[in-house]
């Protein structure tokens, strides 16, 4: 019941946030494997819209979170306010509070509120003060960054690049996709009406939540997954070329989103069992922000990408 809830939600995202499919079907694979996105790309390719039009779906309050250098963490967190009336103070919920948080160009805030984030997205609660408060048990951050304009931005530490689960690079969309954007806005515009979203309950997510921890996965593809992992922590043991390109491996929480991520992938696909394709798909958005290159990779204009196609062809599934 849970798989035809999903696929009915993605069908309606893919015909809302068009030509951008590779965006929603990770947006559900962070959603299925209870995780983080960080996605980069240009201006208007509806980054905002595909986590807006998530949010429509899903039971649970949404919030946009717009990342300045002027910031403050109680801006996010909230902050304890005092009663006049009753002498004592009293904890104002900020908005990290929603169970769906679009942070805005995260890397424009300053240290201090993305540290509030870091503790936000790892231990899923908030500090202010003396008190530690929960969040929401369904909880998910869309956070987003603009790869042109780099003045004024806070790059995020490798720590914090380490807790999202996803890095997406969004691209621009087709010819054919470009001219049904066109008329859809078109309609919008003329106040046309909108399909009815499917809404997924709470219970549901959690529910698919556990069918994609329940879905097999082989010795096989366990161990495959940990040469993946090991051979960027040991690369001079495979190629001298990956020796070089490599500053530091990806941490143990690498190895665990590409089995979380490949299960929901698999999941997502109507299988009951991961395949090693599915563990290559994901390793591109599990692995991309957590590979250190070396200085002399960086300048080479060496891309992630580029390295993990070459891990890939260097480490066998078999």
């Amino acid at each position: 019941m849970q798989s035809q809830a999903v696929q009915q939600l993605q069908k309606y995202l893919d015909s809302q946030v068009i030509g951008q499919s590779d965006l929603v079907k990770q947006l559900l694979v962070a959603l299925l494997a209870d995780g983080h996105i960080l996605v980069e790309g240009p201006p208007g390719l509806a980054k905002t819209r595909a986590v807006k039009c998530l949010s429509e779906c899903i039971e649970g309050d949404f919030h946009r979170i717009q990342f300045t250098p002027d910031l403050l963490p109680a801006d996010l967190t909230g902050t304890d306010i005092f009663r006049p009336e009753t002498g004592d103070f009293t904890f104002q919920a900020g908005p990290i509070f929603n169970s769906l948080i679009l942070a805005d160009e995260i890397n424009r805030a300053p240290a201090k509120v993305q540290a509030a984030m870091l503790e936000a997205m790892a231990e899923k609660q908030i500090t202010a003060g003396r008190q530690t408060y929960p969040l929401p048990k369904l909880f998910l951050v869309m956070a987003t960054q603009n790869p042109i304009e780099q003045e004024g931005t806070y790059p995020l530490p490798e720590a914090q690049l380490d807790r999202f689960l996803l890095h997406l690079d969004v691209n621009y969309p087709d010819e054919e996709s470009e001219l049904q954007i066109l008329r859809l806005n078109r309609g919008e515009a003329k106040g046309e009406e909108k399909s009815t979203p499917p809404v997924l309950t709470q219970q549901d997510i959690f529910a698919a939540r556990q069918q994609v921890l329940d879905i097999h996965m082989a010795d096989t593809i366990e161990r495959y997954i940990i040469r993946l992992v090991m051979s960027t922590r040991q690369p001079k043991q495979y190629d001298d070329k990956l020796d070089q390109w490599l500053e530091m491996g990806v941490s143990p929480r690498a190895t665990i989103a590409l089995d979380r991520c490949a299960r929901a992938h698999a999941w997502l696909s109507g299988r009951d069992f991961v395949s090693p394709e599915d563990v290559q798909t994901m390793a591109f958005p599990v692995l991309r922000h957590r590979l250190l290159l070396s200085y002399q990779a960086q300048a080479e204009g060496i891309h992630p990408n580029r390295v993990i196609n070459h891990i890939l062809s260097l480490v066998g599934s078999a």
